[in-house]
Protein backbone atom coordinates (compact mmCIF):
# COMPACT_ATOMS: atom_id res chain seq x y z
CA UNK A 1 0.00 0.00 0.00
CA UNK A 2 1.51 3.32 -0.93
CA UNK A 3 1.03 6.42 0.87
CA UNK A 4 -0.70 9.90 -0.06
CA UNK A 5 0.87 12.89 1.40
CA UNK A 6 0.30 13.75 5.15
CA UNK A 7 1.41 16.15 7.50
CA UNK A 8 1.61 14.61 10.79
CA UNK A 9 4.50 13.81 12.98
CA UNK A 10 3.79 10.95 15.26
CA UNK A 11 5.03 9.30 17.68
CA UNK A 12 4.58 5.20 19.29
CA UNK A 13 0.94 6.35 20.22
CA UNK A 14 -0.24 8.54 17.91
CA UNK A 15 1.17 5.73 15.23
CA UNK A 16 -1.20 2.86 17.71
CA UNK A 17 -4.00 5.18 17.35
CA UNK A 18 -4.08 6.12 13.51
CA UNK A 19 -3.11 1.79 13.15
CA UNK A 20 -0.12 2.47 10.56
CA UNK A 21 3.48 2.41 10.85
CA UNK A 22 4.59 4.26 7.53
CA UNK A 23 7.71 3.11 5.80
CA UNK A 24 9.81 5.71 3.85
CA UNK A 25 12.42 3.66 1.65
CA UNK A 26 14.63 4.18 -0.98
CA UNK A 27 15.16 1.13 -3.42
CA UNK A 28 18.74 -0.20 -2.59
CA UNK A 29 20.92 -3.44 -2.56
CA UNK A 30 18.88 -6.45 -1.24
CA UNK A 31 17.57 -3.81 1.52
CA UNK A 32 14.50 -2.55 -0.26
CA UNK A 33 13.81 -3.77 -3.80
CA UNK A 34 10.56 -2.05 -4.96
CA UNK A 35 9.04 -2.33 -8.69
CA UNK A 36 5.80 -0.72 -9.55
CA UNK A 37 4.22 -0.61 -13.25
CA UNK A 38 0.59 -0.25 -14.39
CA UNK A 39 -0.29 -4.01 -13.94
CA UNK A 40 2.52 -5.12 -11.64
CA UNK A 41 3.81 -3.93 -7.98
CA UNK A 42 6.61 -6.27 -5.78
CA UNK A 43 8.09 -5.13 -2.58
CA UNK A 44 10.50 -7.40 -0.55
CA UNK A 45 13.86 -6.94 0.48
CA UNK A 46 15.59 -6.98 4.70
CA UNK A 47 14.55 -3.88 5.88
CA UNK A 48 10.87 -4.21 3.98
CA UNK A 49 10.80 -7.42 6.17
CA UNK A 50 12.14 -5.95 9.06
CA UNK A 51 9.85 -3.35 9.37
CA UNK A 52 6.40 -5.64 8.59
CA UNK A 53 7.77 -7.41 11.65
CA UNK A 54 7.75 -4.10 13.62
CA UNK A 55 4.17 -2.96 12.56
CA UNK A 56 2.83 -6.42 13.39
CA UNK A 57 4.48 -6.77 16.83
CA UNK A 58 2.86 -2.73 17.33
CA UNK A 59 -0.36 -4.38 16.50
CA UNK A 60 -1.04 -2.06 13.01
CA UNK A 61 -0.67 -2.10 9.32
CA UNK A 62 2.42 -1.51 7.61
CA UNK A 63 2.68 1.09 4.85
CA UNK A 64 5.59 1.19 2.13
CA UNK A 65 6.01 5.09 1.20
CA UNK A 66 8.63 5.38 -1.46
CA UNK A 67 11.79 7.73 -2.26
CA UNK A 68 15.05 8.65 -3.61
CA UNK A 69 17.89 9.40 -1.78
CA UNK A 70 17.06 13.62 -2.10
CA UNK A 71 13.70 13.25 -0.64
CA UNK A 72 13.71 10.53 2.13
CA UNK A 73 14.99 12.99 4.57
CA UNK A 74 12.07 15.13 4.30
CA UNK A 75 9.27 12.71 3.94
CA UNK A 76 10.59 12.17 7.71
CA UNK A 77 11.29 15.41 8.80
CA UNK A 78 9.23 17.76 6.83
CA UNK A 79 12.19 19.94 5.27
CA UNK A 80 14.88 18.42 2.48
CA UNK A 81 18.72 18.26 3.37
CA UNK A 82 21.61 18.07 1.29
CA UNK A 83 25.43 17.23 2.19
CA UNK A 84 27.28 19.53 -0.10
CA UNK A 85 30.77 20.15 -0.02
CA UNK A 86 30.91 18.67 3.86
CA UNK A 87 28.25 20.85 5.27
CA UNK A 88 24.31 20.22 5.45
CA UNK A 89 22.30 22.52 3.67
CA UNK A 90 18.43 22.43 4.06
CA UNK A 91 16.13 22.53 1.50
CA UNK A 92 12.34 23.00 0.53
CA UNK A 93 9.44 22.06 2.96
CA UNK A 94 8.15 18.89 2.49
CA UNK A 95 4.84 16.71 3.46
CA UNK A 96 5.92 14.36 6.62
CA UNK A 97 4.84 11.48 5.15
CA UNK A 98 6.68 8.69 6.76
CA UNK A 99 7.53 7.42 10.40
CA UNK A 100 10.96 5.36 9.54
CA UNK A 101 13.56 5.25 6.97
CA UNK A 102 14.61 1.99 6.22
CA UNK A 103 16.90 1.39 3.21
CA UNK A 104 20.43 0.23 4.26
CA UNK A 105 20.94 3.26 6.03
CA UNK A 106 23.98 4.07 6.81
CA UNK A 107 25.00 5.79 9.94
CA UNK A 108 27.18 8.95 9.08
CA UNK A 109 27.88 12.44 11.07
CA UNK A 110 25.64 14.72 9.32
CA UNK A 111 22.68 11.86 9.32
CA UNK A 112 23.09 11.93 13.24
CA UNK A 113 22.28 15.96 12.89
CA UNK A 114 19.29 15.24 11.32
CA UNK A 115 18.03 12.08 12.61
CA UNK A 116 18.09 9.41 15.82
CA UNK A 117 19.18 5.72 14.70
CA UNK A 118 18.26 2.57 16.00
CA UNK A 119 20.66 0.00 17.65
CA UNK A 120 22.60 -0.52 14.45
CA UNK A 121 21.64 -4.35 12.33
CA UNK A 122 23.95 -4.65 9.63
CA UNK A 123 28.00 -3.89 9.16
CA UNK A 124 29.49 -1.73 5.96
CA UNK A 125 32.04 -0.17 5.03
CA UNK A 126 33.29 1.14 1.45
CA UNK A 127 35.61 -0.37 -0.36
CA UNK A 128 37.48 0.60 -4.02
CA UNK A 129 36.32 -1.83 -6.77
CA UNK A 130 38.01 -2.46 -9.98
CA UNK A 131 36.87 -4.03 -13.16
CA UNK A 132 39.14 -7.35 -13.71
CA UNK A 133 41.33 -5.56 -16.30
CA UNK A 134 42.37 -3.16 -14.02
CA UNK A 135 46.02 -3.02 -13.37
CA UNK A 136 45.06 -1.84 -9.35
CA UNK A 137 45.89 -4.69 -7.53
CA UNK A 138 44.47 -5.90 -4.18
CA UNK A 139 46.43 -4.92 -1.49
CA UNK A 140 47.03 -7.42 1.44
CA UNK A 141 45.65 -6.22 4.39
CA UNK A 142 48.00 -5.11 7.00
CA UNK A 143 46.04 -5.75 9.85
CA UNK A 144 45.70 -1.95 10.28
CA UNK A 145 42.86 -0.41 8.90
CA UNK A 146 44.39 3.27 8.89
CA UNK A 147 47.72 1.60 6.94
CA UNK A 148 45.22 0.04 4.75
CA UNK A 149 42.64 2.92 3.57
CA UNK A 150 46.40 5.12 3.20
CA UNK A 151 47.88 2.26 1.05
CA UNK A 152 44.39 2.24 -1.19
CA UNK A 153 44.23 6.08 -1.14
CA UNK A 154 47.96 6.25 -2.73
CA UNK A 155 47.23 3.41 -5.29
CA UNK A 156 44.05 5.73 -6.63
CA UNK A 157 46.71 8.56 -7.89
CA UNK A 158 45.61 9.89 -11.17
CA UNK A 159 42.97 7.02 -11.18
CA UNK A 160 39.16 7.09 -12.26
CA UNK A 161 37.43 7.05 -9.67
CA UNK A 162 33.53 6.85 -9.57
CA UNK A 163 32.12 8.41 -6.51
CA UNK A 164 28.06 9.85 -5.67
CA UNK A 165 27.24 12.63 -3.52
CA UNK A 166 24.48 12.56 -0.93
CA UNK A 167 25.27 8.82 -0.12
CA UNK A 168 27.75 6.67 1.86
CA UNK A 169 29.97 6.65 -1.47
CA UNK A 170 30.56 10.65 -0.94
CA UNK A 171 34.31 11.59 -1.68
CA UNK A 172 33.70 14.43 0.35
CA UNK A 173 33.45 11.83 3.88
CA UNK A 174 36.97 10.25 2.93
CA UNK A 175 39.12 13.25 1.97
CA UNK A 176 39.37 11.99 -1.54
CA UNK A 177 39.99 15.25 -3.39
CA UNK A 178 43.24 15.20 -1.18
CA UNK A 179 44.53 12.00 -2.69
CA UNK A 180 45.30 13.26 -6.57
CA UNK A 181 42.52 10.49 -8.04
CA UNK A 182 40.16 11.92 -10.76
CA UNK A 183 37.17 12.01 -9.14
CA UNK A 184 34.20 11.04 -11.50
CA UNK A 185 30.19 11.87 -10.51
CA UNK A 186 27.71 10.16 -12.38
CA UNK A 187 24.85 11.93 -14.18
CA UNK A 188 21.71 12.97 -12.18
CA UNK A 189 19.32 10.27 -11.45
CA UNK A 190 21.66 7.24 -11.51
CA UNK A 191 21.75 4.62 -8.52
CA UNK A 192 23.93 2.76 -6.53
CA UNK A 193 23.13 -0.21 -7.73
CA UNK A 194 24.43 1.25 -11.11
CA UNK A 195 27.75 2.27 -9.98
CA UNK A 196 29.39 -1.10 -10.84
CA UNK A 197 27.61 -1.27 -14.41
CA UNK A 198 28.93 2.24 -15.27
CA UNK A 199 32.41 0.70 -14.36
CA UNK A 200 31.93 -2.26 -16.28
CA UNK A 201 30.72 0.52 -19.53
CA UNK A 202 34.18 2.01 -18.87
CA UNK A 203 32.82 5.29 -17.62
CA UNK A 204 35.87 5.03 -15.15
CA UNK A 205 38.16 2.04 -14.16
CA UNK A 206 37.16 2.14 -10.60
CA UNK A 207 34.20 2.85 -8.28
CA UNK A 208 33.68 3.58 -4.59
CA UNK A 209 31.13 0.87 -3.32
CA UNK A 210 29.58 -0.11 -0.03
CA UNK A 211 29.59 -3.77 1.43
CA UNK A 212 26.29 -4.45 0.61
CA UNK A 213 26.43 -3.85 -2.85
CA UNK A 214 29.85 -5.17 -3.22
CA UNK A 215 28.58 -8.79 -2.43
CA UNK A 216 25.75 -8.71 -4.56
CA UNK A 217 28.32 -7.12 -7.25
CA UNK A 218 30.76 -9.98 -6.98
CA UNK A 219 27.36 -12.80 -7.25
CA UNK A 220 26.04 -10.81 -10.09
CA UNK A 221 29.24 -10.23 -11.99
CA UNK A 222 31.79 -12.94 -11.85
CA UNK A 223 35.16 -12.68 -12.37
CA UNK A 224 34.57 -9.30 -13.88
CA UNK A 225 35.34 -6.77 -10.84
CA UNK A 226 37.68 -7.36 -8.02
CA UNK A 227 37.87 -5.57 -4.12
CA UNK A 228 40.96 -3.36 -4.15
CA UNK A 229 40.70 -2.49 -0.18
CA UNK A 230 39.00 -0.43 1.92
CA UNK A 231 38.20 3.53 1.93
CA UNK A 232 36.57 3.76 4.89
CA UNK A 233 36.50 2.58 8.68
CA UNK A 234 34.58 -0.07 9.17
CA UNK A 235 30.25 1.47 9.41
CA UNK A 236 26.97 0.44 10.46
CA UNK A 237 24.00 0.38 9.07
CA UNK A 238 20.49 1.36 11.07
CA UNK A 239 16.99 2.46 10.82
CA UNK A 240 16.49 6.05 11.09
CA UNK A 241 14.02 8.02 12.89
CA UNK A 242 12.49 11.64 13.44
CA UNK A 243 14.20 13.41 16.92
CA UNK A 244 10.77 13.69 18.57
CA UNK A 245 10.13 10.13 18.45
CA UNK A 246 11.96 8.59 20.80
CA UNK A 247 9.36 5.83 22.02
CA UNK A 248 9.04 4.74 18.20
CA UNK A 249 13.26 4.06 18.35
CA UNK A 250 12.60 2.47 21.37
CA UNK A 251 10.48 -0.07 20.44
CA UNK A 252 11.94 -0.58 17.30
CA UNK A 253 15.32 -1.43 19.42
CA UNK A 254 13.37 -3.95 21.50
CA UNK A 255 12.08 -5.57 18.57
CA UNK A 256 15.63 -5.78 17.29
CA UNK A 257 16.94 -7.43 20.36
CA UNK A 258 14.01 -9.66 20.38
CA UNK A 259 14.52 -10.82 17.04
CA UNK A 260 17.79 -11.20 17.52
CA UNK A 261 17.98 -13.61 20.09
CA UNK A 262 14.51 -16.09 18.77
CA UNK A 263 16.71 -16.32 15.50
CA UNK A 264 14.70 -14.48 13.34
CA UNK A 265 16.92 -11.99 12.56
CA UNK A 266 19.95 -14.72 11.72
CA UNK A 267 17.28 -16.14 9.23
CA UNK A 268 16.85 -13.04 7.20
CA UNK A 269 20.50 -11.95 7.24
CA UNK A 270 21.05 -15.19 5.72
CA UNK A 271 18.09 -14.90 3.31
CA UNK A 272 19.00 -11.70 2.34
CA UNK A 273 22.84 -11.69 2.06
CA UNK A 274 24.23 -15.36 2.95
CA UNK A 275 27.20 -14.30 1.74
CA UNK A 276 28.00 -11.77 4.36
CA UNK A 277 29.10 -13.84 6.81
CA UNK A 278 32.41 -15.05 5.19
CA UNK A 279 33.55 -11.15 5.29
CA UNK A 280 31.77 -10.52 8.89
CA UNK A 281 30.88 -13.27 10.55
CA UNK A 282 31.85 -11.87 14.12
CA UNK A 283 29.77 -9.26 13.33
CA UNK A 284 26.79 -11.58 13.51
CA UNK A 285 28.21 -14.07 15.99
CA UNK A 286 28.20 -11.32 18.86
CA UNK A 287 25.29 -10.37 21.52
CA UNK A 288 24.05 -7.05 20.12
CA UNK A 289 22.06 -5.49 22.91
CA UNK A 290 19.64 -2.95 22.18
CA UNK A 291 20.38 0.57 23.54
CA UNK A 292 17.24 0.99 25.75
Amino acid sequence: MLASPLVTADDLSEIKERGVLRHIGVPYANFVSYIKTEEFESLSGLDVEIVKGFAKSLGVKYQYVPAQWDTVVGKLNGQNALYLNSEIVLGEKSPIEGDIIANGVTVLDWREELADFSIDYFPSAVWLVARSDSTLTPIKPSGDINKDINLVKKLIKNKDVLAMEQSCLDPHLYNLYDTGANIILPEPGRKLNEMVPAILNNDAETTLLDVADTLIALEKWPGEIKVIGPISQDQRMAAAFRKNSPKLRHAFNQYLTKIRKDGTYQKLIEKHYPSVFYFYGDYFSESNEADL
